[in-house]
């Protein structure tokens, strides 16, 4: 973050790869990073398995003669379904096969880079393996980082010489108050059930034989650059201590904000045009979006609550409910309560198929998101101007709320030992972020980081800009 670079035009082109982990929540910032680089002139290839490939958003024409698609074939494993190549095609407690399946493809990785050898691969948290590959090859790497600055400085330094002044975290209460190597007040904590899962689901290793943060540090000690998705005017200090943290310098490529589709493409996507026509149906800023992302693994009482919360509240909404493609095949109907379709369908609609989030997040009805707060999705939500619910589970969800709450909405009330919340708390919640007045601050709040950060496109395009500058004059020191 503190290096500064030329801004003068590359003496060559450069060819850079990219490499996401295997969730489409990584795999799209990528694919907007590529398409910056391609802007500037550069080839990039976009390493991924086939299906993950196939699901792809299209790329603009202009781009298509410099972005290549590599297909990498993810590896049969054991206890992960067939055609289960991300994380959204498979349950929660199955992600570490995914995993199994991920380390499988670093044979692929390595005869990729052997063959065409890139000036960079730009590569995400999981292939702790990579680093000694490109090192050898020459090869230079950068760590991308699609989770924001806080939340990364929460989980503590990767450098060695730091880690030697603090013990190690193995109890969930350790995560429930302010780290002592940050430096300056804050309110961004773990609340206890979120510190279990995170002990569990992070700092221990899973199916695949390593820890999730052992995957990060190994990629932040090896890497040569550290990229993030994030901006000064957000979390300015926050990346300076990042960088302190880890002794590698902490690049921001902005917020990658989506661009929507044109409207001829609108016009092709049948999915589409049956959700915009029920939005059109709707008053203004009054529609609750609900989308708990692809991981989520809730209970049948929290799915229980949470559909009776969105009745009770009285609003219209629509609810994108991801229904497993390894359950029963009975759709929704085992999850959600008796009736609860038929008791709602006048101002409900339950969604149980890919929709196009930032459409719906654009739309002019949609008054309100309740979000599992992944940093994607506020993102999104924030691009648009729409004010949030928040109700978090999983990883670094409960760190980015702690961060916005009651700027640009609030959380469900939650018990702090199991996370559990009412159906009333729920709608009590939607009701004021939506249409109480006693809501309208987070409302405005939501519309003016809008206005003036993240729908700022011309903003987030210099960011990325000045990080391909990097890139350009790393290889030329």
């Amino acid at each position: 973050m503190r290096s500064s670079t030329s801004a003068t035009k590359p003496k060559k082109q450069l060819h850079i790869a990219l490499f996401p982990w295997l969730a489409f929540g990584h795999i799209i910032p990528f694919l907007e990073v590529a398409k910056h680089i391609a802007r500037r002139d550069h080839k990039v290839s976009f390493i991924s398995t086939p299906r993950n490939i196939q699901r792809l958003p299209k790329i603009p024409q202009t781009l298509t003669p410099l972005i290549t698609l590599v297909q990498i074939p993810l590896p049969r494993v054991e206890s992960l379904p067939e055609n289960a190549e991300a994380t959204m095609d498979v349950p929660y407690d199955v992600i570490p096969y995914l995993k199994v399946a991920h380390d499988g493809l670093e044979q692929g990785i390595s005869e990729f880079l052997q063959t065409n050898a890139p000036d960079w691969i730009i590569h995400d948290f999981a292939p702790h393996w990579l680093p000694p590959i490109a090192t050898r090859l020459g090869v230079s790497t950068a760590y991308f980082s699609v989770f924001n600055a806080s939340s990364l400085c929460f989980f503590g330094p990767s450098s060695p010489d730091l880690m030697s002044r603090y013990e190690l975290r193995t109890k969930p209460e350790e995560f429930t108050v302010h780290p002592e190597w940050i430096p300056f007040p804050s309110k961004i904590c773990l609340r206890y059930f979120e510190a279990k899962s995170v002990l569990d689901g992070i700092m221990k290793p899973n199916a695949s034989g390593v820890a999730d943060w052992f995957r990060m540090e190994s990629i932040v000690r090896g890497c040569q650059v550290y990229l993030i998705r994030s901006c000064i005017e957000i979390e300015g200090e926050w990346l300076d201590l990042l960088q302190d943290l880890h002794r590698k310098p902490v690049i921001p490529t902005g917020l990658l904000p989506t661009s929507l589709p044109r409207r001829d493409e609108d016009r092709q996507d049948s999915n589409w045009s049956r959700i915009a026509e029920w939005l059109d149906e709707q008053k203004k800023g009054n529609v609750v979006y609900v989308a708990l992302g692809s991981e989520l693994n809730l209970s049948q009482q929290e799915f229980n609550e949470l559909a009776l919360g969105l009745e009770l509240c009285g609003l219209p909404f629509f609810w994108v409910l991801r229904t497993p493609t390894y359950g029963s095949g009975d759709g929704d109907s085992d999850i959600l309560p008796d009736g609860f379709e038929d008791r709602t369908k006048d101002r409900g609609l339950v969604w149980t198929t890919w929709a196009a989030q930032p459409k719906i997040l654009s739309h002019q009805s949609v008054g309100g998101f309740l979000t599992h707060y992944g940093w994607s999705s506020l993102i999104e939500a924030l691009q648009y101007g729409c004010p949030l619910i928040m109700l978090p589970f999983l990883y670094d969800q409960g760190l980015i709320a702690r961060f916005w709450d009651k700027k640009v909405g609030i959380e469900v009330p939650r018990d702090e030992e199991s996370g559990s919340f009412t159906r009333n708390e729920l709608a009590k919640s939607l009701n004021l972020v939506v249409v109480d007045e006693e809501g309208k601050p987070y409302r405005d709040g939501a519309k003016e980081y809008s206005d003036e950060l993240f729908g700022d496109n011309g903003l987030h395009d210099r960011y990325m800009d000045k990080c391909v500058e990097y890139l350009e004059n790393w290889k030329r020191m």
